[in-house]
């Protein structure tokens, strides 16, 4: 099957039920670089911004990962500008738990307090009275986790978070996580050139949990002129990130690739990646490639 004409490719990337009651379709979009340099700051070109935005919603796109720290706040301020009031069915996944001292630099900080505050600014920001998936963006090694959950937890049967995940986990992180709280997600690094997560993403197939892959396009060495993505995506007539997202797709059926860019042009192209199916030998011979 090649790529086809269709006004709303996401939607034919399937579909996964967030804790099992919240049905996305599988290919998202992230916002972290609807940001300045850095994801820090305003963006050189705002109105392009809510522009991709609501392209991505028009192709598809139900499933918008974004946090409190993309910018900070600048991405939430941008859904918000972009998007609200929201569709039906649109999901806001927003995150708390990593400090920003400017550009490119993440601290974490899981204080109860700290976590609490920033739900009520990402509410703010996002104009809603409830975040339907909110993601401890880094565990605290300076705080119990039962603590940083607890916060969390408590903010759930307040009625102000939908749903709890986690992001940068190892499989004995999540499997204590679950010991105090229902963890509907997973978010780490993973993608078709790098699977160090490998073990956590089998984990959370085997759960049942989602797993939300950030920096899904990256391809490294495997895209280079007359690599093995590169020759496969000529054949295809795609492009090398299309197929790497394709990839994922078939992955697993727990996959949710959140690919994110700030241009109108790269999000449909981006989104196309749901139409395309690949063979059990394209599949395993890009699985094989690295």
């Amino acid at each position: 099957m090649t790529t086809q004409d269709n006004a709303r490719p996401a939607e034919a990337s399937g579909t996964f039920a967030l804790g099992g009651d919240l049905t996305v379709n599988r290919l998202g979009y992230g916002a972290m670089q609807l940001t300045g340099p850095g994801i820090w700051g305003d963006p050189k070109d705002p109105e392009e911004a809510v522009r991709v935005l609501r392209r991505a919603v028009e192709l598809g796109v139900n499933l918008i990962d974004t946090a409190d720290s993309y910018g900070p706040f600048v991405s939430e301020q941008l859904i918000r500008k972009a998007l609200h009031p929201y569709t039906d069915g649109l999901v806001i996944a927003t995150k708390a738990g990593l400090t920003r001292q400017g550009p490119d630099q993440w601290l974490p900080v899981g204080r109860p307090e700290y976590l609490r505050q920033q739900l009520e600014l990402s509410l703010r920001n996002l104009g809603v009275e409830r975040i339907d998936l909110h993601q401890l963006h880094r565990i605290d090694p300076q705080v119990p986790l039962a603590e940083q959950l607890g916060a969390l937890t408590d903010l759930q049967r307040q009625g102000k978070i939908r749903h709890i995940g986690l992001s940068e986990v190892t499989v004995a992180q999540l499997t204590e996580a679950r010991q105090y709280a229902d963890i509907v997600s997973v978010q780490n690094l993973y993608n078709l050139a790098d699977r160090s997560a490998e073990a956590v993403l089998e984990h959370a197939e085997a759960q049942g949990i989602a797993f939300i892959p950030w920096f899904p396009m990256a391809t490294g060495e495997l895209a280079r002129p007359g690599g093995p993505l590169d020759a496969a995506a000529k054949q295809r007539g795609a492009t090398p990130a299309q197929l790497a997202l394709a990839w994922l797709l078939r992955r697993s059926p727990v996959l949710l690739p959140i690919p994110g860019t700030s241009s109108v042009a790269h999000v449909e192209e981006n989104t196309a990646a749901a139409l395309l199916t690949l063979t059990d030998a394209e599949f395993q011979a890009l699985a094989d490639a690295v």
